[in-house]
């Protein structure tokens, strides 16, 4: 789905936010939306994606503050609370798709946004219009996924495009995203699949796949909350490993006219048995650096059907 909203860009930045049931956290998230130090024009997009916790009506109490700091406030979403959610990747798209914005900053409503935020990445997708713009982040509380955290802000710009074949999801991490509207238009959207789907994921494969590019803005500008509700958590590992070989084959191994596995390991095993059949063929050997898979001497895959 496109994104391009149903009148002309009307604004410099709409912050999209997807809410369901985030009552708890809005509060600090909204006050950092007004908190923003940018001086172009604004608009706050918020799809309320059938929330039972009051969540939009706290996000209507926010209006006021918004306007008087001309923030434009679009809120919509089912007319009926008994609805069932649709997802995440449906709510980002609604709000989208009824924001003006010529540039689009994503926003959990559990995450909140330094307030330099805005005025920091908007500079860098104008000079790369094709990029995804992450920026660094820390966690809360502190001692959440230290070393995930460490890993994601000091990638190198490099790393950033290439470590998408071993990382569990994208180099630059969704509430983190700003980019041009062109960008999602490019894409066409994210996946509307539902609740455990990573349509973060699908999105930046889909980017790469595009020749989009990535860049990460190198300051601290967003607490990343970390709390059991999160959505990530009803995204399976074997969902997201799946992912990661569909993409690898796609993007490299289909390339390669063979290769070798370097890991003769439960990993290594696991990457052949879950290569298609194609791709299993140009496996020549599997290496390692440990004395007692290298003694065996040799690997059969045992539900090969060919010899």
């Amino acid at each position: 789905m496109a994104c391009s909203p149903l009148t002309k860009e009307t604004v410099d930045v709409s912050i999209i936010m997807p809410v369901h049931n985030g009552s708890s956290w809005l509060d600090e998230s909204l006050a950092s939306v007004v908190n923003q130090t940018f001086q172009g024009s604004m608009q706050l997009s918020v799809y309320d994606d059938a929330s039972t916790d009051g969540s939009r009506e706290l996000i209507e109490g926010w209006r006021q503050k918004l306007n008087e700091r001309n923030i434009e406030l679009i809120i919509s979403g089912p007319a009926h609370d008994s609805l069932k959610p649709r997802g995440v990747g449906y709510a980002k798209n609604r709000a989208m798709a009824q924001s003006g914005g010529k540039f689009l900053c994503f926003l959990d409503a559990d995450d909140v946004m330094h307030s330099d935020r805005i005025s920091c990445q908007i500079l860098a997708a104008m000079a790369d219009p094709n990029a995804i713009v992450g920026c660094q982040f820390h966690r809360h509380p502190m001692e959440s996924t230290q070393r995930y955290t460490q890993w994601a802000n000091n990638l190198s710009p490099q790393q950033l495009l290439i470590q998408v074949y071993t990382s569990h999801g994208p180099t630059v991490i969704m509430p983190t995203w700003f980019c041009h509207r062109n960008v999602v238009d490019r894409v066409g959207g994210f996946d509307e699949s539902g609740k455990g789907t990573p349509e973060d994921l699908l999105f930046f494969h889909r980017h790469l796949e595009l020749d989009g590019s990535v860049v990460r803005v190198d300051r601290d500008l967003l607490m990343y909350r970390y709390h059991p509700q999160a959505e990530t958590f009803s995204i399976s590992e074997e969902t997201i490993w799946n992912l990661r070989v569909k993409f690898l084959e796609q993007r490299v191994l289909c390339h390669w006219e063979s290769f070798a596995i370097w890991n003769a390991g439960k990993q290594g095993r696991k990457l052949y048995r879950s290569l298609s059949s194609v791709h299993r063929r140009k496996v020549t050997m599997f290496c390692d650096v440990d004395e007692s898979k290298i003694k065996k001497g040799y690997y059969i895959y045992e539900e090969s059907k060919v010899s």
